[in-house]
């Protein structure tokens, strides 16, 4: 299948990109990621691999787009989740003003 990466054109087949990724070790996912055999990769990287060009040659959008149509399962980026024990803003706030009846006007 033809596909644009970084506006070069790639022709791409699924047996091609698992033969591509086949030995290559998994980065660390903090992003959007795509499922390629039994190993969940950083869309970046299958770009890098696949296109062999920079990573800052082409967006995540792009590859997304192309390993969709290939068939592939992309997952989107997971949302940050706020560190325990740390209190969100309104608490923080709450916190420095106190309760009522604290202050001297109390």
């Amino acid at each position: 299948m033809r596909c644009v990466i970084a506006r070069f054109p790639f022709e791409l087949t699924k047996g091609g990109v698992l033969a591509s990724m086949k030995g290559i070790k998994p980065e660390p996912v903090t992003g959007e990621s795509v499922i390629i055999g039994r190993r969940r990769y950083p869309v970046k990287q299958v770009g890098q691999v696949i296109t062999r060009q920079d990573r800052r040659d082409f967006s995540a959008a792009e590859v997304l787009r192309a390993m969709t149509q290939l068939g592939f399962t992309c997952r989107a980026a997971l949302p940050e989740a706020a560190p325990v024990g740390i209190p969100g803003s309104l608490q923080h706030a709450s916190a420095m003003l106190g309760t009522p009846g604290d202050g001297p006007i109390g």
